[in-house]
């Protein structure tokens, strides 16, 4: 199979209106919604859940630390370079950053615990031990950040699959965040 990353010109008609506020919002299509845009379904539920984690309990920052560590653990260069991006944008620490792309313990306690809890869902696959959910919540974090979490984990799912399997070429945009594989590790 080969994707084609397309344009709001090429996509099916359905996919149209999305790639349209898509640019709206970003200034372009990022590629990622050009290969989604093929499935109207998919550019759409894709859409949706990022219209609603707006309204999500966790900041910007935090939810980049779910983003990015999931996205790392699944050895997706691409949402890694994209969201990268994003983290310096809303200003992540640059060591944070360094950190997640590094796959390492964060040097900020919290966020760490956030991290730990996001690479326990990916590695028990949702049967997160109650010590994990326990030290989360010592951190600082409820009941909907956790569902928070989770909200992610499945949308960056989504992403890093279908750039796997349509190998979804990097945007100039996000050029400078270029981020190759190491081994994962999900502990």
């Amino acid at each position: 199979m080969k994707f084609q990353v397309h344009t709001k010109e090429t996509a099916p008609e359905a996919s149209r209106a999305t790639l349209e506020a898509t640019a709206n919002k970003y200034g372009f299509v990022p590629n990622l919604y050009g290969v989604l845009a093929e499935s109207p379904t998919a550019i759409q539920a894709y859409a949706a859940i990022n219209k609603a984690l707006e309204q999500s309990a966790l900041t910007s920052v935090e939810q980049q630390v779910v983003t990015l560590t999931v996205s790392a653990a699944n050895s997706c260069a691409y949402c890694m370079g994209a969201h990268s991006t994003v983290a310096q944008m809303i200003h992540i620490p640059e060591q944070i950053l360094v950190e997640l792309r590094g796959q390492r313990d964060l040097s900020d306690a919290k966020l760490n615990a956030l991290r730990l809890l996001v690479v326990s869902v990916l590695h028990h696959r949702g049967w997160v031990p109650d010590e994990d959910l326990k030290q989360f919540a010592s951190a600082g974090y409820d009941e909907r950040q956790l569902l928070d979490v989770v909200t992610i984990v499945a949308l960056k799912t989504l992403s890093n699959y279908v750039n796997h399997i349509a190998h979804t070429p990097l945007d100039p945009q996000f050029a400078s965040q270029e981020w190759k594989a190491q081994a994962a590790t999900v502990a």
